[in-house]
C-alpha cells in the first residue's frame, strides 16, 4: 500500500462529535457553575488580559479549581471523559467508515484536532479509534497537579496539525521535520485524501485549507441556522449536514462517496504512472 491509499479524516470534537463543550459534562458542574457562567468568566478574563481565548479557559480551569482547593489532576480529567455524550451514530462510525475504506483498498485514519482537552478525550469511549489526538493539554507538577498549558490548540494554529498529518510528523515537539521541505510525492497523506469535519467558525481555517489544497470539508450542526448556511454560501465549506453519524444518513453517504472518489483517483493515477513508465 502506497502513500496515496491512506485517507485521513480529521475531526473537531466539541459540538462536532460530542453534543456540547466537553468541560460542561463534569468539570464545570464540579466548580458549582453553569456552562454560561464558566465561559463568561473565561472570556472576560481573556478580553481583560488580552489573552488567547484557549489559554484563558485553561487558566480559568486552574484558577477556579485552585480556589476551591481541588487542583486539576490528569487522572481526574481522564475519568471525566466517561461522561461525554456523543451524537447519534458516532460510536460505531469509525469502524464502519474504516471498513468501507478497506473494501476500496484505502486505509482510513481518524484524527482529532480540537481546542478541547486531550485528557478528557482520552477518557471517552471512542479514544482508541484515533491514530492521534491533537488537543490542549496541561503540564503537571511533581504532585500531579496541573500548573501550565503543555499544548495550546487554538482556532488558527489548528492548521499546523493538518500539515503534521500531511507529512506524517505527529510528534508535536518535532518542529524540525514539520518545517523541512518535502517533495509532494514523499508526503504521507496527500491533501486530496483528507476530509475535515467541524461545526463552525473555529474550524474555518482548516476548512479553507482543505478547499485550497484539494481536500474536503464538512460542517455539521445540531440546529440549522444562518451561521452554518453562511459557511456554505461563502464557499468556506464543501458540505453541511446534521450531526447524525448513523449509517445511511447524509453525512455517512457523502463521506463514503468521497472515499470512493479517492479510490478512483488512485486507480487513475496508477494507470497514468504505468503508461508513462512504459513509453517506448
Amino acid at each position: 500500500m502506497n502513500n496515496r491509499t491512506i485517507a485521513a479524516i480529521m475531526y473537531d470534537f466539541d459540538r462536532t462529535l460530542c453534543t456540547r463543550d466537553m468541560q460542561e459534562y463534569s468539570f464545570i458542574p464540579s466548580m458549582g457553575m453553569t456552562g454560561r457562567e464558566f465561559w463568561s468568566y473565561a472570556n472576560e478574563l481573556g478580553s481583560a488580559q488580552h489573552m488567547d481565548s484557549v489559554l484563558a479557559y485553561m487558566y480559568a480551569m486552574v484558577k477556579l479549581s485552585g480556589d476551591k482547593n481541588m487542583p486539576i489532576r490528569r487522572d481526574a480529567l481522564v475519568k471525566m471523559g466517561k461522561t461525554v455524550e456523543f451524537f447519534k451514530g458516532v460510536e460505531d462510525w469509525f469502524d464502519r467508515i474504516s471498513d468501507y475504506g478497506s473494501q476500496l483498498g484505502i486505509r482510513v485514519e481518524h484524527y482529532v484536532i480540537s481546542s478541547g482537552l486531550r485528557e478528557i478525550i482520552e477518557g471517552t469511549r471512542v479514544s482508541s479509534k484515533f491514530k492521534s489526538i491533537f488537543a490542549c493539554e496541561f503540564l503537571y507538577d511533581e504532585n500531579g497537579a496541573a500548573v501550565w498549558p503543555k499544548t495550546d490548540v487554538n482556532y488558527t494554529n489548528k492548521t499546523q496539525f493538518v500539515y503534521r498529518i500531511n507529512k506524517g510528523v505527529l510528534d508535536v515537539a518535532n518542529d524540525i521535520d514539520l518545517n523541512r521541505s518535502m517533495p509532494e510525492d514523499d508526503k504521507r497523506v496527500p491533501f486530496c485524501n483528507m476530509i475535515y469535519i467541524g461545526d463552525g467558525l473555529s474550524d474555518v481555517p482548516c476548512m479553507k485549507m482543505m478547499k485550497a489544497y484539494g481536500g474536503f470539508s464538512i460542517a455539521v450542526y445540531q440546529k440549522r441556522d444562518g451561521k452554518v448556511e453562511d459557511l456554505l454560501r461563502r464557499d468556506r465549506v464543501d458540505y453541511i449536514y446534521p450531526a447524525d453519524y448513523s449509517e445511511g444518513e447524509g453525512l455517512d453517504l457523502t463521506v463514503k462517496n468521497i472515499l470512493t472518489k479517492i479510490a478512483v483517483n488512485e486507480v487513475l493515477y496508477n494507470e497514468s504512472v504505468f503508461q508513462k513508465n512504459n513509453l517506448t
